[in-house]
Order: structure tokens, then sequence, then C-alpha cells
């Protein structure tokens, strides 16, 4: 019985990771010119701390992300511990927390990583656009599929906004799907964990 009951969760996770094992080897899709390249030039150090992800092409675990944070912590050895939490359904919903790991895939930019949720997955990571002050940030997945505009605060000027919007599609990416993620105070983190 306990044999049977394994072959079918074993199934069932294979399931679940085909479509993003697709997704993690997906090549770059349509480009246009004039299309977003990572950074030039990008400082681990200065890069590290929190980031407010201010709107997305979401992944399908943050669809209805609110209050979305994203933590990166550089190690020792030079790999970066990313703690993504947010408020699920709404500002007091359930905090869902995932832990991964990354590291530079491009060492000379800085800018191209690779970020592993869990083994064996792995996934690009490009940083497409840096403020000079590293207040804000834009962060693409080589497929055009994923977007993230994130910055140090929950703010973003909609101007900035539009801008941005509008440099992404024309690099490709599908605009009609970001979503503007809602920051309400994060309620969902004064409530402790497992509660």
């Amino acid at each position: 019985m306990t044999f049977k009951v394994e072959r079918v969760a074993r199934r069932v996770l294979l399931l679940l990771l085909l479509p993003l094992a697709a997704c993690a080897g997906a090549s770059r899709g349509p480009v246009t010119q004039g299309a977003f390249e990572p950074v030039s030039q990008l400082d681990l150090a200065r890069f590290m701390g929190d980031w407010y992800v201010l709107a997305h092409i979401p992944t399908r675990p943050e669809r209805d992300a609110f209050d979305a944070l994203e933590q990166y912590t550089l190690r020792e050895d030079g790999r970066i511990d990313i703690r993504f939490t947010f408020c699920r359904g709404a500002g007091d919903g359930p905090l869902e927390t995932l832990e991964m790991l990354g590291w530079v895939h491009d060492r000379e930019t800085n800018a191209e990583w690779r970020v592993r949720p869990f083994w064996p997955l792995r996934f690009g990571y490009e940083v497409l656009e840096l403020a000079p002050d590293y207040s804000l940030t834009v962060i693409g997945h080589p497929s055009r599929r994923y977007a993230w505009i994130m910055a140090r605060t929950t703010e973003i000027d909609e101007d900035a906004l539009s801008g941005i919007s509008a440099r992404l599609a024309h690099a490709g990416f599908d605009i009609e799907r970001l979503r503007r993620v809602p920051h309400s105070g994060g309620q969902c983190r004064a409530i402790p964990e497992g509660a």
C-alpha cells in the first residue's frame, strides 16, 4: 500500500514539475530591435537587501500575491540567499514564503543570475534595468514570459511605470499580463508563521 502511494505521489510531482522545467529551458522569445539587455554592471553588495515587487508578469504561485517582498542576502561563497514572501489573496491573507538560492551566471556584469527554487529546477534571471541609486529595478526571465518591477519602497511614479511597461512591450514581454501588486502594509507579516 505504501509503495503504491509513493508511486502516485512521484507521478503527481512529475506532472507538476514538467511545465516548470519547460519554462526553465525556454529560449528567448521573439525580441524586437531595442530590446532590453541585462545592465552592463551590477554591484552585488549594493543590490542586496529588500525589494518590494510593485508590478509583475507573474509566475503561477504569485498570481494573487499582495505585499510581495524579495530579500537578497549575499553569502561568503558568493551565492545569494533569496527569500520571497507575500500575503496570499489579500493584505491579511496567509503569509507565503519561498526560499531560493541564486548565483551569478555572468561574472563580468553580475547582471545575469540563475535561481533555484528547489533542486533540480533553475531559472534564468536578468537585471534589465537599474536606477543609478539602486532604488528601482526591472528583472526579466530570458523567455520574456515573466518580469518583475521592484523598488526599495512600495511607491512608484506612474510615469516611470508607464515607461517601463512600454520598454517591456518593445522587448517582447506581454504587458497585457502585467499586474500591479497591491501593498497594504503587510498585515500578514504581523501574524507569526504557523499561527
